[in-house]
């Protein structure tokens, strides 16, 4: 009779302990992000340059719909575009009547930023720099609380359009815009 009970203890606290976890890993495509070219967004800043046109030069925002306002050309669509492909659109638009053989530089002034939330010090929105890690954004929000989980944390993810949240090790690298969830520890 007491080894049924124990045994019935022990199935129960396994399936509790099972039950609590809802574990993700994160997907594939979380870690082939890094190695592909920096994609614009809502939020991002770059600085355009338009070589001898000092009226056109100068740092614009992409907006919520993904655009870049400029002068002369008006709208220009950046969200899902890397700088290189912004150099050609914007080029483009003002060969359009505007300027013969216009010589376009940009490069990126600002990422969006990244926001923390759970267990740290002080969650909210933070600057992204390149080379963030799960670990330096943990610190700069104030470090992990003393319930924290310091094993690992819950990344939601923005990948071609698609929101994807998975688990990964504090020593995971940050994109622009990503969501960084710090869990409670169970013990």
């Amino acid at each position: 009779m007491k080894s049924t009970a124990s045994l019935f203890r022990a199935l129960l606290t396994v399936s509790l302990l099972a039950g609590c976890s809802s574990y993700q890993p994160a997907p594939a495509a979380f870690h082939k992000m890094l190695d592909q070219p920096y994609r614009l967004g809502a939020g991002d800043r770059v600085r355009v340059t338009v070589f001898e046109q000092e009226g056109l030069t100068n740092v614009y925002s992409v907006d919520q719909s993904g655009y870049l306002s400029i002068p002369l050309v008006g709208a220009v669509p950046a969200r899902g575009h890397t700088a290189q492909q912004l150099e050609g659109e914007i080029a483009d638009k003002l060969r359009q009547g505007y300027l013969r053989d216009p010589d376009v530089s940009v490069e990126i002034d600002r990422y969006r930023p990244i926001f923390i939330m759970g267990e740290v010090g002080a969650a909210g929105q933070y600057s992204y720099v390149p080379g963030l890690t799960v670990q330096k954004a943990i610190a700069i929000a104030g470090g992990f609380s003393p319930r924290a989980n310091q094993e690992s944390v819950d990344i939601t993810r923005d990948i071609n359009g698609k929101v994807m949240t998975g688990r990964v090790a504090t020593s995971d690298p940050l994109l622009p815009g990503d969501t960084v969830y710090v869990r409670e520890r169970l013990f």
